[in-house]
C-alpha cells in the first residue's frame, strides 16, 4: 500500500484528521499551489451520493467563497474528487477548502455550563457581526449553533459552514431527514421546524438560542427526540434565563425573549438591531417583572403551557373512573361553571389556531429583498428566484460599479415584499460615454464650446507653429489614452487636451546665404521672398544676403521678407 499522502484535485494534500461531525470529516491540509496551510472538509458518502446535493453544495460554496470578513471562516475553494473502494467501485467525494483556524469550538466552551454575561454578549456579538455581513451579501447560514463557531486564542469569533445547511435542506425530503443530517434540532427556528421557507431572521433566532445556552448552560428546549424539540420551538414559550440563573440581569431576558419570538416579524429584523439591543443590556435599565411578563404575553400569548396543562387535567378528570360521587349530582352552579370553563377554553384554542394560521400564511406570503449590490446579474437573479421573487433588468450607467454588476434594486434591500413580486434590478453598463465632437480645423473658441457641450473637460492647450494655419486653429485633440478622432466613444468627464496653431513660424538668420538658398528657406516656411539692391556695398560674383527686412525669430505666417543684396 502506498505511503504517499493523498492529493485532492492534484493540489490539496490531506494530512491528519482534526475533527468529525454529522456531515463531514475535517482534515488539516496543505495547498501545494499557493504554499499555505488549509482545512479540508470532506463530505460523507450519504451526502456525496446525492447528485442534487452535490450541485447545490457547489453553488452554495461558491457563494460563501465570495465573503471575506474577519468573523467568517474563509472558503477558498470547493470541488469534487473521486475515491475507489476495495471492490473497485468509484464514488464522488465533494470537498471544500477553508481557512485553517486555531482555536476552540464554542460548544466546547459551554460544555461545562454557562459563561459570564460579558463573555456571552461578546461571543454572540461576534456571531451577529458575521451574520450582519453575510445577510448584506444575500447569504443565509441556516445552521447557527456552537459547533459551527470557533473562538481563537485572541478571542476572535469565527463562524463557519456558510451555505452547507441550505445545500443539505434543499436535498432532503423531510424535516426529520434534514435534522438527522445536521445533527440537532436544538437551534432550529420555528419556520425551519415546520419546513417553511426561511430568511435572515431564522439565523437571528438560532443566534438567540446560542445566547440562551451561553447564559444558562443549556438550550431553551430539550426533548428525547429531534421532533419533540422541534415541536417545542413551534408551540412553547421559553423560560426566561434569569429564572434558571438567578444573578442574570433581566435586561438580558428581554433581548433573549425578543430573539426567540415564534413570529419572525416580532423578532429583531436584522443583525444590527440585535447587536444594538445586546450592547445595551450591560448598561441599560432593567425591566421589571411586570414588564417582562407583558413582553412574554406579547411574544408567546397568554401562557400556552398553562393552557395545555389545564386541558390535560380536564381530560384526566373526565376519564377517571375511580372517583366516587358523594352526592346524587353536582350542584347546578358547578355545572354552569364547568360549561363556562370549557367554552372559554374552546374559544382560546380556536383563537390560537386561527392566529397561528394567519401568521403562517402571512410569513409564507412575504419575502425580504436580499442585498445583491455589486453582484453579477446572474448571481443576483439566482438569489431573487431562490426567494420566490421575479427580476426585471434595467441597464444604467455607473462610474463606480463594474459593467454587468448590480448597482441597486427597487424596492431596496431589506424591504419586505409579497411572494412573486417583481424586483427591478439596475445593472451597470459602465461609465456613460459620448462621441468625440469634430473640432480639428475649428477655431479655439468653437472647439472649447463643443467639448464642454459634450460633457467633456478642456485640458491643456499647447501652441504649435504651423506655416499653413491661422492662429487659434485646432491641429489635434488627445486624451491620456491616445489621440481622439471624431465619433470616438469616450467616457463623459474625460479631459481633452488641444494643440492649436500659433499663427507664426521661426525665421532663421539668413545673412550670408546666397539669394537662391535664402529664397528656398523662406518658401519652406510659407513666407514670401523679395530682393532689394544695396549700392552701398560691393557686389560679388555670387550674390549673398547682406541684411533682412525682418529680424530672425518668430514671425507671422505668410509674411514678406526683403533680402538686401550688395550691388555696388
Amino acid at each position: 500500500m502506498s505511503d504517499d499522502p493523498r492529493l485532492l484535485a492534484g493540489r490539496y494534500r490531506v494530512d491528519e484528521l482534526i475533527g468529525r461531525g454529522g456531515m463531514a470529516s475535517v482534515y488539516r491540509g496543505y495547498d501545494t499551489t499557493l504554499s499555505r496551510d488549509v482545512a479540508l472538509k470532506l463530505l460523507k458518502r450519504e451526502l456525496a451520493d446525492d447528485a442534487t446535493f452535490r450541485t447545490r453544495f457547489r453553488l452554495e460554496a461558491q457563494a460563501a467563497s465570495r465573503m471575506a470578513h474577519p468573523a467568517i471562516v474563509r472558503v477558498y475553494d470547493a470541488g469534487e474528487d473521486a475515491e475507489t473502494d476495495a471492490d473497485g467501485t468509484t464514488h464522488p467525494v465533494p470537498y471544500i477548502v477553508m481557512e485553517l483556524v486555531h482555536g476552540t469550538l464554542l460548544k466546547d466552551i459551554v460544555a461545562d455550563g454557562g459563561v459570564p454575561v460579558a463573555d456571552a454578549v461578546r461571543y454572540t456579538d461576534g456571531i451577529l457581526e458575521a451574520l450582519e455581513y453575510s445577510h448584506r451579501a444575500g447569504v443565509i447560514h441556516r445552521d447557527i449553533k456552537p459547533g459551527n463557531v470557533m473562538v481563537t486564542p485572541a478571542g476572535q469569533v469565527k463562524v463557519m459552514d456558510f451555505g452547507i445547511a441550505r445545500a443539505v435542506s434543499d436535498s432532503s425530503s423531510t424535516v426529520a431527514e434534514t435534522t438527522a443530517i445536521l445533527g440537532t434540532a436544538a437551534y432550529f427556528s420555528p419556520e425551519q421546524a415546520k419546513g417553511e421557507s426561511v430568511d435572515a431572521r431564522a439565523d437571528l433566532y438560532s443566534a438567540g438560542v446560542v445566547l440562551y445556552e451561553l447564559l444558562t448552560g443549556r438550550p431553551p428546549f430539550r426533548g428525547d427526540t429531534p421532533v419533540a424539540v422541534a415541536y417545542q420551538h413551534v408551540s412553547e414559550a421559553p423560560v426566561p434565563p434569569s429564572e434558571i440563573v438567578e444573578d442574570l440581569p433581566r435586561s438580558v431576558d428581554a433581548v433573549v425573549l425578543r430573539a426567540l419570538a415564534k413570529d419572525p416579524f416580532q423578532r429583531f429584523q436584522d443583525a444590527a438591531a440585535f447587536r444594538q439591543a445586546l450592547d445595551a443590556t450591560l448598561s441599560g435599565k432593567e425591566p421589571t417583572k411586570r414588564e417582562l411578563g407583558a413582553l412574554t404575553n406579547e411574544l408567546y400569548g397568554p401562557n400556552p403551557r398553562q393552557a395545555a396543562e389545564t386541558a390535560r387535567t380536564l381530560r384526566q378528570l373526565s376519564a377517571d373512573s375511580t372517583m366516587k360521587r358523594t352526592q346524587a349530582g353536582p350542584p347546578a352552579a358547578w355545572i354552569w361553571a364547568g360549561v363556562a370553563v370549557l367554552a372559554v377554553l374552546l374559544v382560546s384554542v380556536l383563537f390560537w389556531v386561527v392566529t397561528m394560521r394567519a401568521g403562517t400564511a402571512q410569513a409564507d406570503a412575504t419575502r425580504t429583498v436580499p442585498d445583491v449590490t455589486t453582484m453579477t446579474y446572474d448571481r443576483a437573479l439566482s438569489l431573487l428566484q431562490g426567494e420566490d421573487l421575479t427580476a426585471d433588468r434595467e441597464n444604467v450607467t455607473d462610474d463606480t460599479i463594474a459593467a454587468g454588476n448590480v448597482v441597486r434594486t427597487d424596492p431596496e434591500a431589506g424591504t419586505t415584499v409579497t411572494t412573486g413580486q417583481t424586483i427591478t434590478v439596475y445593472v451597470s453598463t459602465g461609465k456613460e460615454t459620448v462621441a468625440m465632437p469634430s473640432i480639428v480645423g475649428a477655431d479655439q473658441t468653437s472647439a472649447r464650446e463643443a467639448i464642454t457641450t459634450a460633457g467633456l473637460l478642456v485640458g491643456t492647450i499647447t501652441t504649435v507653429n504651423d506655416p499653413t494655419l491661422v492662429a487659434g486653429t485646432v491641429i489635434s485633440a488627445d486624451a491620456s489614452d491616445g489621440t481622439l478622432s471624431a465619433a470616438d466613444e469616450i467616457a463623459v468627464g474625460t479631459t481633452v487636451n488641444l494643440k492649436i496653431a500659433s499663427g507664426k513660424v521661426i525665421l532663421d538668420d539668413l545673412t550670408g546665404y546666397t539669394v537662391d538658398a535664402a529664397t528656398r528657406e523662406l518658401q519652406a516656411l510659407g513666407l514670401t521672398a523679395s530682393t532689394s539692391d544695396d549700392p552701398g556695398c560691393t557686389a560679388s560674383a555670387t550674390p549673398t544676403v547682406e541684411t533682412m527686412s525682418v529680424a530672425p525669430g518668430e514671425v507671422p505666417i505668410k509674411s514678406t521678407v526683403t533680402l538686401m543684396v550688395c550691388s555696388g
